[in-house]
């Protein structure tokens, strides 16, 4: 691989775009949905993408960088984890299905602590900078199982 971090913020940037396409928070299906009063108010999912994509580039940019050829398998965790990040607006917001859109949160935040720790083995930094990805995935299945439990039926 020529230019990891290229291709690492390419990857990362499409994965946003794929998601927020998927995204409309201003549906009537959404905003009849039961939420918790502890999900966070709408702007800072943004602010916190923003910045978890940032890391998530920055990260998988070195750790590409450093398992590539040799590792192939890295390359692979983080392409999964990607279209595991995109998955879940398309199983929430336009499938509908909340308990599907649980499942791959869960999936993911696997998948990302998965990457993190792959990305440590090569990098600490950058296994480090992945943490607060970890915690924000983790929250959210928690927060997407919430929503599946409040709306059943």
């Amino acid at each position: 691989m020529r230019r990891p971090t290229l291709t690492s913020s390419a990857a990362v940037v499409a994965t946003a775009l794929a998601g927020t396409a998927a995204t409309d928070v201003d549906s009537t299906w959404y905003r009849r949905l039961d939420k918790p009063r502890w999900q966070p108010p709408g702007p800072v999912f943004g602010i916190v993408w923003t910045g978890l994509y940032a890391l998530l580039a920055f990260a998988g940019g070195r750790g590409l960088r450093l398992a590539a050829p040799a590792d192939p398998a890295y390359a692979r965790a983080f392409a999964t984890n990607l279209v595991l990040n995109a998955g879940w607006s398309w199983a929430f917001f336009r499938a509908h299905r909340p308990p599907l859109a649980t499942v791959e949160a869960a999936a993911l935040a696997a998948s990302t602590a998965d990457l993190a720790r792959r990305t440590a083995r090569l990098d600490r930094t950058a296994g480090r900078a992945l943490l607060p990805y970890a915690a924000w995935t983790a929250f959210a299945t928690v927060l997407s199982g919430e929503i599946a439990r409040r709306n059943r039926g």
